[in-house]
C-alpha cells in the first residue's frame, strides 16, 4: 500500500522530468538547426576573398579561414557541415561580405558557385605586359599564357599568326572565373572580338578590299601613333592616303616594334632590316604590332577624308599634319628646335641641382 502510494507520487514527477529533458533537447536542437540557416552564423565585416586553388576538404577551408583571421566556431562549423553534407569545397574564387548562414556559406563553395574576376585589357600594350597583367588576376601564370599564344597547334586551330592573335586581344573589361585556363581565357576574348567586329564592319572592310587582320594591323599602328582620341580618324586617313598612292607607310611604331622597344628613334634605327620596318618595306607589315581598341578599329575603317600625307609631333602631345614634304620639313624643324630647347632646360636644371648639392656639402 505504501509502495503504491509512493509510486503514485513519483510518477508525475518522473513524467515532468522526462518532458523537461525532451524540451531542453528540442530547444538545443532547434537552436542549432536555426543556426544552420540563420543569416548571422558567419559575419564578414568587409569584402573577403577566399581563393581555393584546389578542391578542398573542410579542414583545409578552416585552416584558410584561420590564416586570414576570419572568426568562426570550429566545432559548430564541423557539426553544420556534417548535418548539411557540405564537406567538399570546389576550387575557385569566392567573395563574401555581410552575414551568412552555415548553409549559405558552405553550399556556395561546395557547389562551386564562383565569383568572377574583372580582367582589364588595355590598348596599345606589349605581349609581355598583357600576359603579366592577366596572370596577376587569374590562377595561371604568365608563362603558360605566353606559351599558348606561341603554340603552333593553337594558332593553326584559330588560323592566326601570333601577331594576329594578339591584335585581337580587344581592350575591354572581362568577367571571367579565376580558375579559367589560358585557353578558356583566350577563347573568351576572341569571342568578344568576333562579336564586336559587327557585320557592318565586315562589309566596310570588304568594300575597302581589306581582310579583318589587315584592318587590325593598320589599326594597331594608328593605336601607337594617336595620343589623342580625336586624332585617330586623321592619322588613319593619312596612312590610307599613303597606301592609296603607293607610298611607304613610314610609321615609326613599326620600327619600334622591330627593335623590340618603344623609345625615340635614331637615324640608324630606320635602316634595320626587318619585315616590320615600313620605312624599308612597302604596304602593311606582316601583322599587328599591338592590340588596338574598338574605337581605333572604327577610325581605321572610317578614316577622315583629307589630303594629309605627313605628320610630326607637337609640344601639346598631338601632331601637326601637312600635305607636302616641304611643309613637313618646316614643321619638323620647329619640333627639333623645341626638343633642343627642352634638352637645354633639362641640362641647365641638372647643372643647377648639382651646384646646389655641392654647396650643401
Amino acid at each position: 500500500m505504501n509502495i503504491q502510494r509512493q509510486f503514485a507520487v513519483t510518477k508525475p514527477e518522473f513524467i515532468t522530468t522526462i518532458l523537461l529533458f525532451v524540451l531542453i533537447a528540442v530547444m538545443v536542437l532547434s537552436s542549432r538547426l536555426i543556426r544552420l540557416t540563420s543569416g548571422s552564423s558567419l559575419v564578414f565585416e568587409e569584402q573577403t576573398e577566399i581563393l581555393l586553388p584546389e578542391n578542398s576538404g573542410l579542414p583545409d577551408l578552416q585552416q584558410y579561414l584561420e590564416s586570414e583571421g576570419i572568426g568562426f566556431d570550429k566545432t559548430e562549423m564541423e557539426w553544420a557541415a556534417r548535418i548539411l553534407g557540405w564537406r567538399k569545397m570546389q576550387r575557385g574564387r569566392y567573395v563574401f561580405e555581410g552575414e551568412y548562414s552555415y548553409n549559405g556559406f558552405l553550399s556556395k563553395m561546395a557547389r562551386g558557385i564562383q565569383d568572377p574576376v574583372s580582367v582589364v585589357i588595355l590598348p596599345g600594350i606589349t605581349t609581355d605586359r598583357f600576359t603579366q597583367a592577366t596572370a596577376e588576376n587569374l590562377h595561371f601564370d604568365s608563362d603558360s599564357l605566353l606559351a599558348l599564344m606561341n603554340d603552333s597547334t593553337f594558332l593553326a586551330e584559330k588560323d592566326l599568326s601570333k601577331e594576329e592573335l594578339f591584335g585581337r586581344m580587344l581592350p575591354e573589361t572581362y568577367l571571367i572565373y579565376w580558375t579559367s585556363s589560358p585557353k578558356e581565357f583566350l577563347n573568351k576574348v576572341l569571342r568578344e572580338f568576333d562579336n564586336a567586329f559587327t557585320q557592318e564592319y565586315h562589309e566596310q572592310a570588304e568594300e575597302m578590299d581589306m581582310s579583318i587582320d589587315e584592318v587590325v594591323t593598320l589599326a594597331s599602328i594608328v593605336e601607337w601613333e594617336a595620343k589623342n582620341q580625336d586624332e585617330k580618324p586623321i592619322i588613319s586617313g593619312l596612312y590610307w592616303n599613303r597606301l592609296n598612292r603607293g607610298m611607304r607607310l613610314q610609321a615609326d611604331p613599326t620600327v619600334n616594334f622591330a627593335l623590340g622597344e618603344r623609345r625615340r628613334l635614331l637615324f640608324e634605327d630606320y635602316q634595320i632590316d626587318h619585315p616590320y620596318n615600313t620605312y624599308m618595306n612597302r604596304g602593311l607589315p606582316p601583322g599587328p604590332i599591338t592590340n588596338p581598341s574598338l574605337s581605333t578599329i572604327e577610325a581605321t575603317l572610317y578614316p577622315e577624308d583629307h589630303d594629309y600625307l605627313y605628320m610630326v609631333a607637337n609640344p601639346e602631345g598631338g601632331h601637326v599634319f601637312t600635305r607636302t614634304f616641304s611643309e613637313h620639313q618646316a614643321e619638323s624643324e620647329k619640333w627639333r628646335r623645341w626638343l633642343r630647347e627642352q634638352y637645354r632646360i633639362k641640362r641647365q636644371r641638372e647643372a643647377e641641382q648639382q651646384a646646389n648639392e655641392q654647396e650643401t656639402r
